[in-house]
């Protein structure tokens, strides 16, 4: 097969026979030493020539990459339940650290006024009125609106939610979905023979269990109880993550209590009926299984 050629020297075109190719001879135009191209130097060129080795480098850098991305997937699957759990780990030990402050304005109180705050104060008809979480509020650092609050009004009163239309960090749980809401995450239990008997104050010095196995304050995640709502938790009607009224969290495996002494520990979903029952009334009960 002839090979095309034209001299470096003088231009001149001309075929060559292919079996001259890779010699060496003098241009028969000017007479100057040419070399045919072809031979081993053609048999050396890659097929598909820069563009085959171009490719070959795009497919390995290409393949790189996904590897990479898998690398990265791997890790970051890895490392997701890790995050989740310190985050959760957080925001478990901010509500510990609300529900302490909360427990340490009830004995604040306590101390002011010789008993803790009644779970309510009744309207002349013996009615809800007021609760407990607005009395405290001097003791939370919240004295200003304890002062704008006007007592001789019901809680629901226009003026009064005009007042209390602001969320209180540390009346909701960091791991409840709506932070700026104004519901509390926080009740106390009420009932007969509880420390909040409706618009009884009860004394410390009532309790003839141990004050440090008696509930105090409990979590009740997703209430939808105003934080300035004179409700809470009847002692006849809760349980503990089995319904609407019940002590409850977003924690898993359990929530987060307040005891008499002010100690904030947290209580397993498995605790019995029994040693519920007997840390929700001051006259005694078995001993708390909490952590």
């Amino acid at each position: 097969m002839p090979i095309p050629f034209a001299c470096p020297h003088c231009g001149t075109t001309t075929q060559v026979d292919e079996k001259f190719a890779g010699t060496s001879g003098p241009c028969a135009k000017c007479g100057s030493t040419i070399t045919i191209p072809g031979g081993s130097a053609v048999a050396a060129k890659p097929a598909g020539g820069s563009g085959g080795t171009i490719f070959v480098i795009l497919a390995i850098a290409g393949g790189g990459f996904l590897v990479l991305l898998a690398v990265i997937g791997i890790l970051i699957a890895l490392l997701l339940p890790a995050v989740h759990t310190a985050r959760e780990a957080a925001r478990r030990n901010q509500c510990m650290n609300n529900m302490k402050q909360i427990g340490l304005a009830l004995h604040n109180y306590h101390h002011a006024h010789g008993s803790f705050p009644p779970a309510y104060i009744p309207d002349e008809n013996g009615d809800p009125m007021h609760s407990w979480r607005v009395l405290i509020l001097p003791y939370l650092e919240q004295g200003y609106l304890h002062d704008e609050y006007d007592f001789g009004q019901p809680w629901d009163s226009p003026h009064n939610l005009q007042v209390t239309d602001v969320a209180i960090p540390i009346y909701q749980c960091s791991s409840e979905t709506l932070p700026e809401s104004t519901d509390t995450s926080y009740l106390v239990i009420t009932g007969p023979g509880t420390l909040f008997d409706g618009d009884k104050a009860a004394q410390i010095d009532e309790v003839s269990d141990e004050i440090s196995n008696t509930i105090l304050l409990v979590e009740s995640s997703e209430s939808a109880v105003h934080w300035a709502e004179p409700y809470d938790l009847e002692l006849s009607s809760f349980t503990i993550n089995q319904g609407m009224s019940e002590i409850r969290s977003q924690h898993p495996g359990g929530s987060n209590v307040v005891f008499g002494d002010g100690s904030v520990r947290f209580l397993p979903d498995t605790i019995s009926e029994a040693e519920l029952e007997g840390m929700t009334t001051i006259a005694g009960g078995e001993q708390v299984m909490a952590y």
